[in-house]
């Protein structure tokens, strides 16, 4: 390909020497002439590339680039790149602005009908009927006048449409603030995400959206491809492109075949070097992006473009036309299918799949059940109003309904309506979905500090209820910073590390090339950043530790690279899952081949025929020498829990150059040079974090690829295996042999008995992780459904994860692959963050049972009161206003307190909920019901004998338009103090004695309970008639202050109640049933309908604002989990193409799959491409 290159200049057409010099911003290439190039693939790309450029290397020339040393790091060069050819940044759908959400607040049926009875309200009281004088209408006007007070009836219905203003700006406040929260979460993760770069023949990691046209970045095993390239140079390299194309299929990708690599595509394995040609919008997957209505901002974008190329030259301006047409021409290439069903699959991907989270489903039941009670309640508190008016009126006083006095019935009826409309609200518990997405937004927020970042928001509340965590062994439990401690080398088995004088050179040599050549050449040892500290590793850390092994030896591996630099390797088989070892031929200077290979020792001793000696000569290695081996030096090293690498090498004669591909020929008859055994300390912290967990129930397994022995010992070590139990360890093998049936299918029931009691899985492929969590999940052993946490690093540990219900990635040595199949990322790979983790979801699911005890409470005691009241009096004692406080501040005020509580370290000390335990448990039903009953004893007291108490006038029965009572005021006063003092209690729901526990820990909850009283004060104060308040003297006030108090003193008279003799209590809030659960798996493919909306469909929950509201809440946290993926704008690409074949694998098949066909093979089979 060398000599290609030197001869290209003259290989170019003329034509192409012409157009050479106008082009873009002084660059060889147009971003059209780019695009169409990404266009093509395998050996049709070839031709174009020589066609156009000559070969890859003219292409680099043109975009002024070198192939080796990379663009050089200027800032004003990379900036004119980005404006030529696009940033790579896929712009997001703008966000809903605060009037939209205003707006969308204001759909509240609830909140409608409220404001429609103000409005009545507030237009009757400014109509003055001539009949109100008329002693016809009874004594209904009656008292009015007398105040000077009718003027003032305009004053509730303008209260009413305040707090109703409120209420709608608080909504959309929250809303905002989230969405606002989750975008800079998403942004943090876009910036987070880096790509290896060569500039100035650096390497550098540069954020994904540094890249630019002409950059020479590194491609390796795992990574996502963040923008469009052409293969300069790889080694085996293998890419997924189901994202694109829906082949399942890997392909194999060389620059002399097929050297087109495409955005959003996963490298399965391998490596190689690629020229950035497409970014961003221009690249395939950003095209399919727009193509889905994401890049919402192109058509401005083009306006833009055009704009500045106005001030470039004219044949620029056609260029960019010309770009426009490709973009239509290439449309249909891209998606092979028509408008319909672009149409359909956009909205296809606008429906998320419903994977409703246990706790929504448990809420959405609860919110449905509350509602409907509500509903009830407010209809018969209406109906009861209306007709004790009626009869009340027209039958008893025998009055006759006069024409002029309608107005004044009106009034009444409206009256009753909003007292009506206000038990519903009151019953309504609207904080849920709010206290919900307070907890979690709270939760993902604090725990980025904890190391855990969160990309799936339920996964959050999931890991509470964790009672299985699969663990890897290499950097979760272990340190990850391996480095040789034994060897056995020409016949010795060194304990530690032999001195370089006591190996033959002969020996020496080669253990120091078969390390330095066959190992990624991006992993390297540099010094370390302090004084003191140690070398740091770079690269996979088993070749640091044998480049460190090199060091030691008192040699250096970087002459010997620069010696035989990378493009000279002749061929290179990557390490991967099945193989388990790695391979690099080069050729020797008589033309002869020399095979490297490194690799689990049980598996390369197997393929080796001979062994260098003491000597360095060579002896013929049985397979009798061989076990005498593995009991000699292998087994002993694993026992001590050190990996075992074998490393051996071939020599090939040069007469006859072997068949490269066939690599069982090629990789055997090996000659062993040494064995190592490499140590990976046990993380100082994870001990104790293991001991934890299975304190809080969870049992944790060790899924690993090391030797048996090894991962037995680690597993001593950590404490997932304790001396004394009788736990199995196995191996892949046996594994498989113990759970599969003659046809070699999984059976059920062998593996329900395996898997109890298995606790260490070892030389586990991918797939035996896959089998385990899909065996524990499924399970119907115990009482409860398992819930599974798998932690993966590797690409191949996706399906793992992807099945999982909680999955994590490793956020230093997790690939992109995982990353993107992963739910929670830990930053720092550390077993104990997990941990933390497990303590945040279990303290959200608290945080929520908190709100609800104390929201329940408030709501039973307020719709009593307002139901009684007014069936007795025919007046709320609470009126419309301040039932909206109450509801503002026991919901909005009360979830942001109550959600924001800290974890503590007693959360780990109980075992999992499980996922069908109810909501709402028998201790807390004994709360709620137990404080309902001392609040409405007091407030009855007050209401019927208030006024005998405290020496006041009677509130009840007051005309329409009277002035405020004290009377009623010192009832709204208490009704909240008692609030206030039981939302203390309600920071407990075990039953614990002391509510005061760490109350100090939490400013959020002090500055709210004190703010509240603070407005308490004023309203009552200084409320007047808006808030039907009259002013309190001091003493009235310590009276509502003592009785306030008293709740405290009631909740340790609760608490010693034990709950286990209240049989009667039943507990509220279970989540689906079991056959529902199993109904809504059978259904995956189709969209689910969640219960609120089965009850929808029924129709009669037309009203519940709460409802409205979580759905809207629901929808926004599964934009997030769709759109936000949150692994920022490229890993959006990835999930959404992928959601977009899930969606169409599952759909009929009918639908096409966005392929890279051509048309005409698209439409002349319009079954066939859409199946999986």
């Amino acid at each position: 390909m060398g000599d290609m290159a030197n001869s290209s200049v003259e290989f170019y057409p003329k034509s192409q020497q012409q157009r050479d010099a106008p082009h873009a911003g002084g660059f060889g290439c147009t971003l059209a002439e780019l695009r169409s190039l990404m266009e093509v693939r395998g050996a049709e790309a070839l031709q174009k590339i020589q066609e156009d450029y000559g070969d890859v290397g003219g292409l680099c020339r043109r975009l002024k680039t070198s192939p080796t040393e990379g663009l050089a790091d200027n800032v004003s060069d990379l900036e004119k790149r980005r404006q030529i050819y696009g940033q790579n940044f896929i712009p997001p759908k703008q966000p809903k602005t605060f009037l939209q959400l205003v707006w969308e607040a204001l759909q509240d049926v609830t909140l409608i009908i409220l404001e429609v009875a103000a409005i009545v309200s507030l237009g009757l009281s400014f109509y003055a009927p001539p009949g109100e004088e008329s002693e016809a209408c009874g004594n209904v006007a009656a008292g009015a006048e007398d105040e000077g007070e009718a003027e003032a009836g305009w004053i509730e219905g303008a209260a009413i449409l305040l707090s109703v203003i409120c209420v709608v700006l608080v909504t959309a406040f929250n809303d905002w603030s989230k969405e606002k929260q989750f975008r800079g979460l998403q942004s943090r993760i876009e910036q987070e995400q880096k790509f290896t770069v060569i500039r100035n023949g650096q390497l550098l990691q540069v954020p994904v959206a540094a890249l630019v046209v002409g950059d020479i970045a590194q491609v390796k095993y795992g990574d996502l491809l963040p923008a469009d390239g052409v293969l300069i140079q790889g080694n085996d390299l293998k890419i997924d492109e189901s994202s694109l194309t829906g082949e399942s299929d890997h392909v194999r990708k060389s620059a002399d075949k097929d050297p087109m690599l495409l955005s959003g595509t996963h490298v399965m394995e391998g490596s190689g070097r690629m020229v950035v040609t497409a970014v961003g919008v221009n690249s395939q997957t950003g095209i399919i992006f727009t193509l889905l209505g994401a890049g919402g901002e192109e058509e401005k974008k083009d306006k833009k473009g055009k704009q500045q190329d106005g001030a470039m030259d004219g044949s620029q301006t056609k260029a960019k036309k010309q770009d426009g047409a490709v973009a239509m021409e290439m449309q249909p290439l891209k998606s092979a299918e028509g408008g319909e069903v672009e149409e359909r699959e956009k909205k296809k991907a606008s429906v998320p799949k419903k994977e409703k989270s246990v706790l929504q489903g448990k809420l959405t039941k609860l919110a449905v059940q509350i509602g409907k009670a509500g509903l009830v309640m407010s209809a018969i508190t209406v109906i009861i109003l209306v007709l004790y008016f009626v009869i009340e009126t027209f039958v008893l006083q025998g009055r006759v309904w006069l024409a002029e006095c309608t107005p004044v019935y009106v009034q009444y009826f409206v009256k009753f309506f909003i007292i009506g409309v206000t038990v519903l609200v009151v019953a309504v518990p609207e904080g849920l979905p709010l206290a919900v997405t307070i907890s979690l937004a709270y939760s993902v927020k604090k725990m980025m500090k904890d190391n855990n970042l969160v990309r799936h928001l339920d996964a959050c509340e999931t890991m509470g209820n964790a009672t299985a965590i699969c663990s890897d062994k290499t950097g979760t439990l272990t340190t990850n910073r391996m480095t040789v401690v034994q060897s056995y080398l020409g016949d010795t088995h060194y304990k530690e590390i032999p001195a370089a004088s006591a190996l033959t050179p002969k020996t020496l040599d080669l253990l120091v090339h078969a390390i330095s050549i066959n190992s990624a050449y991006t992993t390297k040892i540099l010094p370390p950043e302090k004084e003191g500290a140690l070398p740091r590793q770079v690269g996979n850390k088993t070749e640091c530790a044998l480049l460190g092994f090199v060091l030691d030896l008192k040699r250096d591996f970087q002459p010997v690279r620069e010696q035989i630099p990378e493009d000279k390797l002749y061929k290179v088989y990557t390490f991967n899952s099945v193989r388990k070892s790695m391979s690099t031929v080069i050729q020797m200077p008589d033309g002869g081949f020399r095979l490297f290979s490194k690799g689990a020792s049980e598996i390369l001793l197997k393929k080796c025929s001979t062994i260098l000696n003491s000597s360095g000569e060579l002896r013929t290695f049985r397979p009798r020498d061989r076990d005498e081996m593995v009991k000699r030096v292998i087994e002993p090293m694993a026992c001590d829990g050190l990996r075992t690498i074998c490393i051996a090498y071939r020599d090939f004669s040069a007469v006859q150059e072997p068949e490269w591909d066939n690599e069982n020929e090629v990789v055997a008859d090996l000659t062993c040079i040494a064995v190592v055994g490499i140590e990976d300390p046990v993380r100082p912290e994870v001990p104790e974090a293991i001991r934890k967990c299975q304190r809080a129930g969870i049992t944790v397994r060790m899924v690993t690829g090391d030797n048996i022995n090894t991962a037995r010992a680690i597993a001593v070590k950590c404490g997932i295996l304790q001396p004394g139990e009788d736990f199995l360890c196995l191996e892949g093998k046996e594994f498989n042999r113990r759970i599969r049936n003659e046809k070699g299918e999984i059976d059920h029931e062998r593996l329900e008995k395996v898997w109890p009691k298995l606790r260490v899985l070892a030389r586990s492929s991918p797939t035996d992780k896959h089998t385990l969590v899909k065996g524990i999940i499924d399970s119907t052993t115990g009482e409860q459904r398992q819930v599974v946490a798998v932690t993966g690093d590797g690409t191949n540990d996706g399906p793992a994860l992807k099945k999982a219900d909680v999955g994590f990635a490793m956020g230093i040595a997790g690939t992109d692959v995982a990353k993107e199949a992963s739910d929670i990322i830990l930053t720092d790979d550390n077993f104990t963050s997990i941990v933390k983790a497990v303590m945040w979801g279990r303290n959200v699911y608290d945080s929520i049972s908190k709100f609800l005890q104390f929201q329940l409470t408030v709501n039973v005691v307020a719709v009593i009161v307002a139901f009684t009241g007014a069936c007795i009096t025919q007046d709320s004692p609470l009126k419309a206003v301040q039932m909206l406080w109450v509801n503002l501040i026991m919901d909005t005020f009360a979830s942001l307190a109550l959600a924001t509580e800290p974890p503590t370290e007693a959360l780990l000390l109980r075992k999992p909920y499980g996922r069908d335990k109810p909501l709402i448990s028998r201790t807390m039903m004994k709360n709620i019901l137990g404080h309902a009953v001392y609040q409405l004893t007091i407030i009855f007291t007050l209401l019927f004998v208030g006024e005998v108490l405290f020496d006041i006038d009677s509130g009840r029965n007051a005309p329409l338009h009277s002035p405020p009572s004290e009377h009623y005021t010192i009832i709204f006063n208490t009704f909240v103090m008692m609030q206030l003092f039981n939302e203390i209690n309600a920071r407990k729901i075990h039953g614990e004695r002391n509510v005061f526990e760490g109350i100090f820990s939490n400013p959020i909850f002090c500055s709210i309970v004190l703010g509240t009283f603070g407005i308490q004060i004023v309203i009552v104060q200084f409320g007047g008639k808006p808030f039907s308040c009259s002013p309190l003297s001091a003493e009235q006030w310590l009276w509502c202050l003592f009785v306030g108090f008293g709740e405290l003193v009631w909740g340790q008279v609760i608490a010693t109640i034990p709950t286990s003799r209240l049989t009667c209590l039943k507990e509220a809030g279970h989540g689906p049933g079991k056959d529902e659960v199993t109904d809504e798996e059978l259904a995956e493919g189709e969209e689910e309908i969640d219960h609120a909306e089965r009850e929808l469909r029924r129709g009669q929950i037309l009203w519940f604002r709460g409802l409205n509201r979580i759905q809207t809440q629901m929808e926004v946290v599964s934009t997030f989990k769709r759109s936000a993926s949150f692994q920022g704008a490229l890993r959006r690409r990835s999930s959404v193409l992928s959601q977009l074949h899930d969606v169409t694998n599952l759909s009929t098949p009918t639908h096409l799959i966005l392929s890279a066909a051509s048309p005409t093979s698209a439409a002349g089979n319009p079954g066939g491409e859409g199946l999986p």
